[in-house]
């Protein structure tokens, strides 16, 4: 059975770009809710050196449904040249949590 839930998450530079691709995913519903962990340190690889940098974590809850847009809008407004952007299968969450989550569906909207 294909899971119907997803977490997808997505690093950014600065803590405005976290909040503005936040509120877009949630205005646009393709996203319910939108964590933003801020100060991650990632330690990269990048154009042939070691990166050490601070970034903003964003997870985003969202229904199986609205993962092809929100994978292709999401590339769209991220500043990065190669963004990560990443999506989790849920097997299992609690059931009131993943009622309210199919509450909010994508319009085609953009």
């Amino acid at each position: 059975m294909k899971p119907s839930y997803h977490m997808v998450t997505t690093t950014l530079g600065n803590e405005q770009d976290a909040v503005d691709i936040a509120r877009k995913i949630v205005t646009m519903k393709l996203g319910r809710c939108v964590q933003i962990i801020p100060r991650i340190r990632s330690i990269y690889h990048w154009d042939g050196e070691i990166c050490d940098d601070d970034e903003y974590l964003l997870i985003v809850k969202t229904r199986v449904e609205n993962l092809d847009a929100l994978m292709t809008l999401l590339p769209q407004w991220h500043p990065y040249d190669l963004p990560e952007i990443l999506s989790i299968p849920l097997s299992a969450g609690y059931e009131p949590y993943l009622k309210w989550l199919d509450e909010w569906k994508y319009n085609g909207d953009t």
